[in-house]
């Protein structure tokens, strides 16, 4: 028998079949952000595609080790942002309690790693090792982010090995915006600060920085370089196939991010995702394949519409 006009239109245009509608169970999708704006601003992406194709996100506001042990209770679905190597212990948590599987790799070209403003850097501190020689100028001081994440961590380790000579260091801990809000502080005195800096973010763009060699132990080599995985509670995949296919074709890229967290520093995340989705549509295409609505219909005319395009 051949097949329909409407089925080659289907697979012409790379678009999910009708399929079975998916279990009621599976409208709400719990994730989670841990005060980062690059999480925000994947979970915001993937938000308007969900609404698109009739799912529902809920978001919780969660810190890194929280946000795992909620995937290991069964209290979250998807999580947008394992960065490894930096949450390996995590990881090594979730793989030894098989509470959690890997949906995809959802970004590559990242980094993450410690940065001091461009004028220190041509004032002689280019490498871990030339810290403690300028700790009067630091303050003794390595400014983190939220307390409990693993670069932290990772920072407090070193520290506490005497590594490069910072034993009588501290670690600084507060939230991303705070730790950034003391960088522009020091930027605009030209005083000396040493903080985390990573790869997709606005910083990169916003102040003139240099970030150091010689963490590779603590971080990483090629400063920190590192890959973003999306996770899944471990069943979840099973019990929403239709969905997890979303999750496991949804890829992103640092110029990408970089623009994104750029727009909700201005605007509403969600508001700002749908703009950028409708300026940039051809992303949809990859995304979408395979992927059908809640309902059981082809998801990428469902969200196009959802968009107005």
């Amino acid at each position: 028998m051949k097949p329909s006009l409407a089925a080659l239109l289907v697979a012409a245009l790379g678009l999910a079949a009708p399929a079975v509608a998916e279990d009621a169970s599976c409208k709400t999708i719990r994730m989670s952000d841990p005060g980062w704006s690059d999480i925000t601003s994947t979970n915001a992406l993937a938000g308007v595609v969900l609404a698109g194709l009739g799912y529902t996100q809920e978001v919780k506001s969660l810190s890194v080790p929280i946000g795992f042990e909620a995937l290991k209770s069964g209290d979250l679905d998807v999580f947008l942002g394992n960065w490894m190597p930096a949450q390996q212990h995590f990881r090594d948590d979730l793989d030894q309690a098989k509470a959690a599987v890997v949906l995809g790799q959802n970004l590559e070209g990242a980094k993450f790693t410690l940065a001091v403003p461009s004028y220190v850097a041509e004032a002689g501190v280019k490498d871990f090792k030339d810290l403690a020689t300028n700790a009067d100028k630091f303050g003794d001081k390595i400014y983190g982010i939220e307390s409990g994440a693993p670069a932290n961590q990772n920072l407090q380790k070193m520290i506490d090995a005497d590594d490069f000579r910072l034993g009588s260091w501290k670690v600084v801990e507060s939230g991303e915006q705070a730790m950034l809000a003391q960088v522009k502080r020091a930027e605009k005195g030209k005083d000396w600060i040493v903080f985390l800096a990573w790869a997709p973010h606005p910083m990169n763009n916003a102040f003139d920085l240099t970030y150091l060699a010689g963490g590779d132990a603590y971080f990483g080599p090629n400063y920190g370089g590192a890959e973003v995985f999306t996770l899944a509670r471990t069943g979840w995949p099973e019990a929403c196939p239709n969905a997890a296919t979303f999750f496991k074709n949804l890829k992103f890229t640092v110029p990408m991010e970089n623009d994104m967290m750029a727009l909700i520093a201005e605007e509403d995340p969600g508001a700002a995702a749908k703009g950028w989705l409708k300026q940039h549509a051809e992303v949809l295409d990859g995304w979408l394949a395979g992927v059908a609505t809640l309902s059981g219909e082809p998801g990428l005319p469902a969200v196009q519409r959802s968009l107005g395009l």
